[in-house]
């Protein structure tokens, strides 16, 4: 089978991201000494400087790691929780029915930072210095920007001279976007590390130390002061057509930290095989992984081609059931009671499978009852006209092709030109010699989607805006609650050892496309590569997670280069098909450690600039 990179093989250690700087920085970390967690450490914070556009110091990260001492797996939540002053009252107070997708207003506590510090310090080897070095580097002498980010900032051009000056004077340096392969430094990003490191550096000589003192430094130091004085002073223009403040300050983050905690899991069989697949908690979307596994248990998937138009109906079905039992019942699980384990048990599942029937669901929500539960959906119907400025500001399908070729996302067609603010994200996946695994999806904090604060040059991120103002509901808005997050790495063993490590940025999209390319790994043995090139689709059948929170009930966006005959009988079954980009639908990477050591590693060539390393 074709594919467009070779399947990366070795015994050394293997990093794969949607970053070919990352993974490199990565792997020196690796060739230094350093352990897979350290390796994905130092990637992750060069993810902020090299892609800006998706993510940034002001952003979150879930991790998912595999601890090969304990032989265990472990969930990082580095999503921080919104502001002790964010109330539904407050938020309605400002005249918004829906928490706006840019600006000061939807910002969480930023918990990358103390997510990516937590990893270092409790499972890696090397220093703040050490790790944080990298993104320093690129961010003082520069680095070759992306046509992608040179895009981004000229559809919002206009709106940082005219609201945002702050954007404005970094990201329009002469008045105009940065160039493609220009070299593009933020020295005030650099000065912020580099301040970082000589506080650790103060503390001692223990690491240990240096690194409580680096988050100090972080969330009740320097960096919590800058937030605070701008979020209290500031009143700037956001999608919602109004300007507003921020309702994050100093003290939200002084109370913030970073948490383990453990994993979701759930046993699946494919060819007479035995995997355990391990997601985060409902206060990320992650468990719909784990529900559409359950639902597809029940299909012989072995003997049913991943391209072939049943294939496609069963798991485009089975996601649409799941991702309803998301809107009806996933929130932060220490405010909320999620029915976790009936959500994810056999009599549940066997209840829901029969709804799959031949035909495409294309009415409304499905969301089922588990324990006897009643389902609370958001109302949608309260929203219709809301949107003062159109706002597609959610995290889209992949561009490709560089500014003239766009992806169709959910909140619709990405249109050259219109000012759209949307974000993506990051990801990378990391095993080592030892058989250690990351997989992380750091997002968030995008440089379009709200105002860089001058002094620590990067933005705040808009997470808050996938909670719901109307009382009652899973996700609804309070303080100190983490808003359930899109963003979802994947670990799995296979027969009780270490074994897979992948994920893909793409908002609402990423449980489906992650999806398919364990479904095509573990029930048609593709590899890595195979699995990640082979034509991706996705349903927008349920509500975006992102402003203006549409949905499109019954719509199915595949890859052009799908069968035109599958396509053809897909339609037929009642999907409302739209055919994207021959290269236009996700970012997926993947590692892997098969009994012996041996390693390998898979990237993405959609949106030319993911890559895998490794030896």
């Amino acid at each position: 089978m074709f594919t467009t990179r070779p399947d990366l093989s070795g015994t050394f250690g293997m990093v794969a991201s949607t970053h070919w700087i990352a993974s490199q920085t990565g792997m020196a970390v690796l060739e230094r000494g350093g352990n897979a967690f350290d390796a994905a450490v130092a990637a992750g914070f060069v993810l902020q400087v090299v892609e800006p556009h998706l993510n940034g110091p002001g952003g979150e990260v879930p991790i998912l790691l595999w601890d090969a001492r304990a032989e265990r797996a472990s969930v990082i939540c580095g999503q921080g929780t919104a502001p002790a002053a964010a109330t539904i009252d407050t938020m309605t107070a400002q005249g918004v029915s829906l928490i706006p997708g840019t600006g000061l207003l939807p910002a969480c506590v930023p918990g990358a930072f103390g997510g990516w510090m937590m990893l270092l310090q409790r499972y890696g080897t090397m220093r703040v210095e050490d790790v944080l070095g990298y993104a320093i580097g690129y961010a003082e002498t520069g680095f070759p920007v992306l046509a992608r980010v040179s895009d981004t900032v000229a559809t919002v051009a206009e709106m940082f001279t005219e609201h945002w000056p702050t954007a404005a004077a970094l990201w329009l340096p002469g008045g105009r976007p940065p160039a493609p392969d220009s070299l593009f430094r933020n020295p005030a990003m650099a000065q912020t590390y580099s301040r970082i490191v000589a506080e650790a550096r103060a503390a001692g000589s223990d690491r240990d130390a240096q690194i409580d003192a680096a988050v100090r430094c972080f969330y009740r130091g320097f960096v919590a002061d800058a937030i605070d004085e701008f979020c209290s002073t500031s009143e700037l223009m956001d999608v919602s057509g109004s300007a507003h403040g921020g309702l994050l300050r100093g003290s939200d983050l002084a109370g913030w930290q970073a948490t383990e905690e453990e994993p979701l899991h759930l046993d699946y069989r494919a060819r007479g095989r035995s995997y355990r697949v391990f997601k985060a908690g409902p206060w990320s979307q992650a468990p719909v992984f784990l529900q559409q596994l359950a639902l597809l248990a029940g299909f012989d998937l072995d003997s049913t081609d991943t391209g072939s138009p049943e294939f496609v109906h069963t798991v485009v079905e089975a996601s649409k059931l799941a991702f309803a039992d998301r809107e009806a019942f996933y929130g932060d699980p220490s405010m909320v009671d999620v029915p976790m384990a009936e959500l994810l048990s056999d009599g549940y599942n066997a209840e829901r499978r029969a709804l799959i029937g031949e035909r495409a669901d294309c009415g409304p929500l499905r969301p089922g009852r588990p324990g006897d539960r009643e389902p609370t959906l958001p109302d949608l119907r309260a929203l219709a006209g809301d949107h003062a400025v159109d706002g597609s500001v959610g995290e889209p399908t992949v561009r490709t092709g560089g500014s003239t070729e766009l992806a169709e996302s959910a909140a619709g067609p990405a249109v050259e030109g219109s000012g759209e603010t949307r974000g993506d994200t990051c990801h990378v996946d990391v095993v080592d010699r030892w058989g250690n695994m990351v997989s992380a999806t750091p997002s968030g904090a995008w440089l379009q989607s709200s105002p860089t604060i001058p002094e620590l040059g990067f933005c705040l991120g808009t997470r808050g805006q996938m909670f719901w103002l109307q009382p009652g509901l899973a996700n609804s808005l309070a303080p100190g609650k983490r808003p359930r997050t899109t963003l979802s790495p994947t670990l799995a063993t296979r027969e009780g050892r270490q074994y897979l490590a992948f994920g893909t940025p793409g908002g609402d999209q990423q449980d489906q496309w992650s999806l398919q390319l364990f479904l095509r790994h573990v029930h048609h043995d593709l590899s890595l590569q195979q699995a990640i090139d082979a034509p991706a689709w996705h349903s927008d059948h349920f509500t975006s997670s992102f402003y203006p929170r549409e949905a499109f009930p019954g719509r199915l966006t595949v890859e052009g280069r799908m069968d035109p005959d599958t396509v053809a009988a897909l339609r037929a079954r009642g999907h409302d098909v739209v055919v994207a980009g021959d290269w236009s639908l996700g970012r997926l990477s993947a590692v892997t450690r098969q009994q012996g050591g041996h390693l390998h590693a898979g990237a993405n060539p959609r949106g030319m600039q993911g890559y895998a390393v490794g030896r």
